[in-house]
């Protein structure tokens, strides 16, 4: 356990340029206050005392402004950069290694049951915004972009941006998109495109009744 809590200040050193002092660190980072108390909410969860376990993980949600599940299997060497904001759902799986910044939320879908939130492998780093959704798996060695919403499985060593997110970097080559929407669905894209052919087909309906009152007039 001393190791664990060792690990969890001294990535903060690595990851962190502003940290100058251990005292500094563990008096002040909100986000190595909301590891070590899901680390302790965790312990309760893991013995079936869930309601120790929840009140735990509500005070510290109230204290760093960071809601981690106890539920939730987080690794070694976890670093939360500038917490505010971070949401982290009950059937999360964090390696070790593992970066997350402010406003990241690794959530579910909906209302099913079982494994339902993201399982995030070693070494990945999630930035400022990304959502991550549903029970897939973001691999070792991955990234994913500030403002992401990713909700299909990130292989390892890859680069993911966008919403929704797409690799655009993997083994550190750049990645050709085929823009075909039926290998990459892009929602917001296939709205607009249904906007068009609504607005178009209007415009064909308003053209046909013009001509039909001109015809009309025509004949008085």
């Amino acid at each position: 356990m001393w190791k664990f809590l060792k690990d969890d200040v001294d990535v903060v050193f690595e990851q962190d340029p502003a940290a100058r002092n251990y005292l500094e660190v563990i008096l002040t980072y909100s986000g190595l206050h909301a590891i070590w108390l899901h680390r302790l909410a965790h312990f309760f969860f893991t013995k079936k005392l869930f309601f120790i376990a929840r009140v735990i993980s509500q005070i510290s949600r109230f204290l760093t402004g960071i809601e981690i599940h106890p539920g939730a299997v987080i690794g070694r060497r976890f670093f939360i950069d500038h917490g505010m904001g971070v949401v982290i759902g009950e059937t999360c799986e964090i390696g070790n290694n593992v970066t997350l910044y402010q406003g990241v939320t690794l959530g579910g879908t909906g209302k099913e049951k079982g494994k339902r939130h993201p399982t995030l492998e070693d070494n990945v780093l999630v930035a400022t915004g990304a959502k991550i959704l549903g029970s897939i798996v973001v691999g070792v060695n991955s990234k994913v972009g500030a403002g992401s919403v990713v909700l299909k499985d990130v292989p390892a060593n890859s680069t993911v941006v966008g919403i929704p997110g797409k690799v655009v970097i993997q083994d550190g080559v750049k990645v050709k998109r085929d823009l075909n929407h039926q290998n990459m669905p892009d929602p917001v894209m296939d709205k607009c495109d249904a906007m068009e052919a609504k607005i178009a087909s209007l415009q064909r309906e308003i053209e046909l009744l013009k001509k039909a009152k001109q015809e009309e007039g025509n004949t008085e």
